[in-house]
């Protein structure tokens, strides 16, 4: 291991969902999942959940701390848990999916006893933190089949995670009350549902699924740029479709299970507002992709204003 580099061990019931919000971040060199805790050498997988191990599904981190420190790695591991839970996590009942902090020196330690603190004092939960803060035991990586598994599965692995009650509990318990409560002010109630609740619009019955006016549409929670009218195309559905985003890296997509179909959602990064869904049924001289997309997560900002509202450099896709 490169010298600057250092390592973190996260229990937060099964591994499968405790890759994938580290594995995305900066400074994150690999997530490894495996077992750890108990008195077995080597455990299979099988082994460990027949409970007789004393191990912990967990996750191994190797970062760069000058990139991810520690403190933002905490961060992180808390909201994907319910920290109340001391017998298991969600549907995953037993101990070998309890949650825990493995500290690997006395900074990690520190650093993990003041944030359960600081957890505990917030108020947010009503019941005591069962997540443990124990010394790091020797780690042992689970079967191949187990690594970067969200990767390798993805419809298995959303309908696990849905299925499972991690992702309902992390939506109502992990969201910032705060700003939840000023978005309820600064948006309209569809605006809100949408954004924040994944609801759909009417077709043929919101602001811009036939606008054709000059500029851009940006996320109405965050104001980044998102679509231009110059991808905007008339896809017939009631909605508004674009062939592309100006900013890809501002779009993130994620596989959906709802309503018993299979579809890619789109949500903006920044903001983590509810879009729509993205289809591959578009203009194939565009590249064959639609986004399809909710007005009310949109606020549009025509061509000529671009400057005096700050998006001025998106000025030159107007230029002929």
């Amino acid at each position: 291991m490169t010298e600057q580099y250092e390592v973190a061990t996260f229990a937060g019931g099964c591994f499968w969902c405790m890759v994938k919000p580290f594995d995305e971040q900066p400074g994150i060199i690999k997530v490894v999942s495996g077992y750890t805790g108990g008195h077995k050498e080597n455990p299979t997988y099988k082994e460990v959940c027949s409970e007789t191990t004393g191990h912990y599904e967990a996750v191994q981190i190797t970062f760069d701390p000058e990139v991810f420190p520690y403190e933002k790695l905490l961060e992180l591991y808390w909201p994907q848990i319910d920290p109340t839970d001391a017998g298991g996590q969600f549907a995953d009942r037993g101990d070998s999916y309890r949650t825990a902090i493995f500290y690997h020196n006395e900074h990690q330690k520190t650093l993990a006893e003041e944030s359960k603190q600081q957890l505990e004092a917030s108020g947010r939960f009503s019941e005591p933190i069962a997540t443990q803060i124990l010394p790091a035991k020797p780690f042992y990586e689970a079967e191949e089949y187990h690594q970067g598994y969200y990767k390798k599965n993805k419809f298995r692995y959303a309908m696990y995670r849905r299925g499972s009650g991690r992702d309902r509990f992390i939506k109502e318990n992990w969201k910032d009350f705060g700003r939840d409560e000023q978005l309820k002010t600064t948006l309209t109630p569809i605006q809100y549902e949408v954004t924040q609740n994944d609801a759909t619009e009417p077709p043929f019955r919101n602001e811009f699924w036939d606008h054709t006016e000059d500029g851009i549409y940006v996320d109405i929670v965050s104001g980044e740029p998102l679509f231009s009218s110059t991808d905007k195309y008339d896809a017939g559905c009631g909605w508004p479709s674009f062939t592309k985003a100006i900013n890809k890296d501002e779009v993130k997509e994620n596989m959906d299970v709802s309503h018993n179909m299979v579809r890619t959602e789109v949500r903006s990064k920044t903001a983590n507002s509810h879009l729509g869904h993205l289809f591959d049924d578009g203009p194939q001289d565009a590249g064959g992709l639609r986004y399809c997309i909710n007005s009310a997560a949109l606020r549009f900002v025509p061509k000529e204003d671009l400057e005096k509202e700050g998006y001025g450099e998106y000025a030159v896709l107007f230029n002929k």
